[in-house]
């Protein structure tokens, strides 16, 4: 079974909008879990805009499953996740300014700054992913890097398959293919949902993760966020 780790930077969006501690980010992180995912992810930025740093700190003891800290890596985000020691890592490029993530790394023309981030995070007992688009020389470069997994970045498939274009999860499925052939874990996420969870995991071997946020809460603002993490998980059996 393909893991869920539910991505809780919306409620600390809805939180940091009224200001005062509602919604409660860290129930939130018990009641997920006690519901059934087996992870919690974070994504911190430098200006704090949703989760802040000490959020990060304060999760540490509640999170009991995988803790899953994603972030591009400048030097106050990694010393965040040294001193939180998350079980995985995922190094994310984005710029400050982005509302969302938006692209994988190129990891041929960042090889050395990767693997040197990366090496200092598995030192500390850290597991390693990074974002990656389903280019395969993307996927090759990745492995050079040192990174223990992969996340495919899955906003392209998303759009296509809410176009009804199916044939959109081809570059997925190979990426996932050369992944295993490459002895990388394979994780995923951005953009997947209750309509397409089901078709992406179903064509993408190998899927050990799926992270998500921003549509599991919205989903859950109708069906109620128990419902929604076990509807997530019965797509992903």
């Amino acid at each position: 079974m393909t893991k869920l780790s539910v991505n809780i930077n919306k409620i600390a969006t809805l939180r940091n909008s009224r200001g005062g501690n509602v919604p409660n980010l860290l129930q939130v992180a018990a009641d997920v879990q006690k519901f059934g995912a087996q992870g919690v992810t974070i994504h911190p930025r430098p200006d704090e805009r949703h989760i802040r740093y000490n959020d990060a700190r304060e999760l540490v003891p509640v999170v009991y499953t995988e803790y899953n800290i994603e972030g591009n890596p400048v030097r106050k985000f990694i010393d965040l996740v040294l001193e939180t020691k998350p079980t995985q890592v995922t190094l994310v490029p984005d710029a400050d300014d982005a509302i969302t993530s938006n692209a994988g790394w190129d990891t041929i023309a960042h090889k050395s700054f990767l693997q040197e981030v990366i090496q200092e995070f598995q030192r500390n007992g850290i597991r390693t992913s990074i974002f990656v688009d389903p280019v395969l020389k993307m996927v090759e470069g990745a492995k050079e890097t040192g990174a223990d997994r992969i996340e495919l970045y899955t906003e392209a498939f998303a759009h296509e398959y809410g176009l009804g274009n199916h044939a959109g999860i081809k570059p997925y499925t190979e990426a996932a293919v050369l992944a295993g052939e490459l002895g990388l874990g394979l994780n995923a996420g951005h953009d997947l949902s209750l309509d397409n969870i089901k078709f992406f995991k179903d064509n993408i071997p190998g899927l050990l993760e799926v992270s998500i946020g921003h549509a599991l809460i919205a989903e859950s603002l109708y069906l109620g966020l128990e419902n929604v993490v076990n509807m997530y998980l019965q797509k992903l059996k």
